[in-house]
């Protein structure tokens, strides 16, 4: 009797994750998907001084690849000097004087690689520089933990390797995803300063302007007063 009460038990179980298994994969995604998805995405924006350099270290691990985007947001002619070196300090990247850039990289060794922004050549300008660094890191064994919590029975019919392989996908959109809203803000700020800068530019260049008609316009008078002046006195 305790056998087959149990043995009743598992059937209905069963049955009940087989209809409900339309509602049982989104509610595992909806769980599951924030331990999935890693943050392998850091920017950061900062003001490089005149006539200084700044260099950053990023530790990546071999056979792994990352890329680096960065972009001028202000300052001078939106340009800066962008140096990307392996550990063992061995040039990969060199672009000289540009306003943006973005390279990918696979890397060959375990280490810290450094990329530098130099604006030695400037001797007045600061300038705001964003930049963004996106890992590719092989984050297979953190993925993998999500299926210690679900078992792999083969009656429930759910493809687990499948389902890795979604969220995987999912994982990487969403890191591309905010990566390309990161640089959205950036360019949006960007253009925010070119605009501020040309509308300075315009008011001043206006006043001048204004300042140079009034004068004219007061000498004109003067002179045209001076023409009809007579000076000479009326003798009687």
């Amino acid at each position: 009797a305790p056998s087959s009460c149990k043995n009743n038990m598992a059937a209905t179980w069963y049955r009940g994750i087989r209809l409900a298994q339309g509602h049982f994969l989104p509610l595992l995604y909806m769980f599951l998907l924030p331990g999935v998805v890693s943050s392998t995405d850091y920017d950061y924006t900062f003001t490089l001084p005149p006539g200084q350099r700044e260099c950053f270290y990023q530790e990546v691990k071999k056979d792994t690849s990352f890329e680096v985007e960065y972009q001028v947001i202000d300052g001078g002619d939106l340009d800066v000097t962008f140096v990307l070196r392996s550990p063992k300090g061995i040039p990969l990247v060199t672009e000289l004087r540009k306003s943006e850039g973005i390279h990918s990289i696979d890397a060959k060794e375990d280490g810290d690689y450094m990329f530098c922004f130099d604006n030695t050549f400037s001797r007045i300008s600061e300038k705001m520089i964003f930049f963004d660094v996106l890992l590719d890191a092989d984050s297979d064994s953190e993925d993998d933990d999500w299926m210690d919590f679900v078992s792999p029975e083969e009656e429930l019919d759910i493809k687990l390797e499948d389902m890795k392989d979604s969220m995987d996908r999912v994982k990487e959109h969403l890191a591309k995803s905010r990566q390309i809203q990161n640089v959205l803000r950036v360019f949006e700020s960007k253009d925010r300063s070119i605009q501020e800068h040309n509308f300075e530019r315009v008011n001043f260049w206006s006043i001048v302007q204004l300042i140079i008609m009034v004068l004219t316009a007061l000498l004109q008078v003067y002179t045209v007063r001076n023409l009809f002046d007579d000076r000479k006195k009326v003798r009687t």
